[in-house]
């Protein structure tokens, strides 16, 4: 079987790294491929669109049959909406390839019609879960793009931030901080239980909410 892995990150400072080993091991444990035989594609990209060096290389061998299947770690790592989704799976099933998408749980197979695999596909409610996913993407690319300026230069960094080289970088939490803001923004989790969750304040907390672009919200 060959297999062909994809990994893609917004800004040279960001790591491939976490990407590739879960696509690796996927290739080597779930589909018992030598990593050897393993192709990886790569992209650092702020493009707005799939026209990026990496990607181009991965569709060409695809279309061209020289891969049989595809991998990558998540929808928001290899498309930019449902529609370039769309597109993209489209291209890799006619091409006669699968197409894995690890986080999400989905396989799509040429000439295959799975019942379950079409509706997780197509149903509105996953929809909307992915280009949640996608719009939290975009907002960390745009955070990369006014780290340019001199916004986070001073002062304390945001909740789930932090600073490198006078740089605002995400901190290990920060996807725990978008879960907890995301259940206060709903209703689900109020303030208090929000800042005993973070071991903050409930001011920090208050401000984080009113700066929900910052958390892809």
């Amino acid at each position: 079987m060959t297999v062909a892995t994809y990994a893609r990150v917004s800004t040279a400072e960001q790591n491939l790294d976490r990407q590739l080993q879960a696509t690796h091991d996927y290739a080597t444990e779930t589909l018992d491929s030598d990593l050897n035989d393993v192709t990886t594609y790569r992209d650092k990209s702020t493009g707005t669109n799939t026209s990026r060096s990496g990607y181009r290389d991965l569709m060409d061998s695809v279309e061209a049959g020289d891969v049989q299947v595809v991998v990558v770690k998540s929808v928001s790592r290899i498309a930019r909406s449902i529609r370039d989704l769309d597109r993209t799976a489209e291209r890799v099933t006619e091409a006669g390839a699968e197409l894995h998408i690890i986080d999400e749980g989905l396989v799509l197979k040429p000439d295959e019609d799975d019942p379950y695999q079409n509706a997780l596909f197509r149903l509105l409610g996953v929809f909307a879960q992915l280009e949640a996913e996608i719009a939290q993407q975009r907002t960390k690319e745009g955070i990369a793009a006014r780290q340019q300026s001199e916004d986070y230069h001073h002062g304390r960094p945001p909740l789930g931030f932090e600073k490198e080289d006078g740089r605002l970088i995400e901190a290990e939490n920060y996807d725990q901080v978008c879960a907890v803001l995301e259940m206060v923004a709903k209703g689900e989790l109020s303030k208090r239980k929000a800042a005993n969750e973070l071991d903050t304040s409930r001011t920090t907390i208050a401000r984080a909410t009113e700066r929900r672009e910052l958390y892809g919200q």
